[in-house]
């Protein structure tokens, strides 16, 4: 937790450091500026529904014209920020099946494919198979339930249509890769954040973000 909290708030920093870098400042200043002074005329003439609605129009052009002088360092910080996350959820967003814990595996297949006539079997190693395939035609889905033999991280091997596919047996965030992928459905782990189970990337995306609030007047950045 250590490791990822240091991580996250360097994150943070560098996530500023882009804002300022890529980003119009001053035009984000006058924009937060117009928008806090809307919200003020939406509370001193609550007596005058022209005024109201005069505020709320330019509230909403204003807001726009903040959103799109940040598209720019976040349409650059993407990339970055989506290899950084796909990584950190490699290491903390995965764990293998406990001995005895039983997933349910889903091959997904492409558009095309009739699951009802596919040859499909579903191969344990250190992992057993304890159902048969059962097929969803109208979402291209054949499922099975597995269990864990022992603490040993268990692979699975799909084989259908000529093609062998393999896969650790680990419970996370399961994403869709190429047809036909494997995802495998168990709880994922959580970190222990005073005392609360809490999911990896909220305390990443938390700590980073009070790292940014933190640190945005000693590197002048409006955001």
């Amino acid at each position: 937790m250590t490791i990822l909290t240091l991580i996250a708030a360097v994150t943070g920093v560098v996530l500023l450091w882009m804002v300022k870098r890529f980003s119009d400042q001053a035009r984000i200043a006058v924009a937060k500026h117009q928008m806090r002074a809307r919200l003020y005329a939406m509370r001193l003439y609550t007596d005058d529904p022209a005024l109201i609605l005069r505020a709320q129009r330019e509230l909403l052009l204003w807001t726009a014209r903040y959103l799109a002088h940040m598209l720019r360092p976040i349409a650059i910080a993407a990339v970055p920020a989506m290899v950084l996350f796909l990584q950190l959820d490699n290491v903390y967003g995965h764990r293998p099946l406990g001995p005895g814990e039983s997933a349910v595996v889903t091959a997904q297949f492409g558009g095309g494919t009739d699951v009802r006539a596919l040859a499909a079997t579903l191969e344990g190693r250190g992992v057993v198979v304890e159902t048969p395939g059962v097929r969803v035609p109208d979402r291209r889905q054949i499922c099975w339930r597995v269990r864990a033999i022992d603490r040993i991280s268990g692979s699975l091997v799909l084989h259908a249509g000529g093609q062998s596919i393999s896969k650790a047996c680990r419970c996370g965030h399961g994403l869709w890769g190429l047809s036909p992928s494997i995802q495998v459905s168990c709880q994922a782990p959580t970190m222990d954040v005073f005392g609360y189970g809490m999911d990896w990337a909220w305390w990443f995306g938390i700590v980073s973000l009070i790292s940014m609030l933190a640190m945005r007047r000693r590197f002048g950045v409006a955001l």
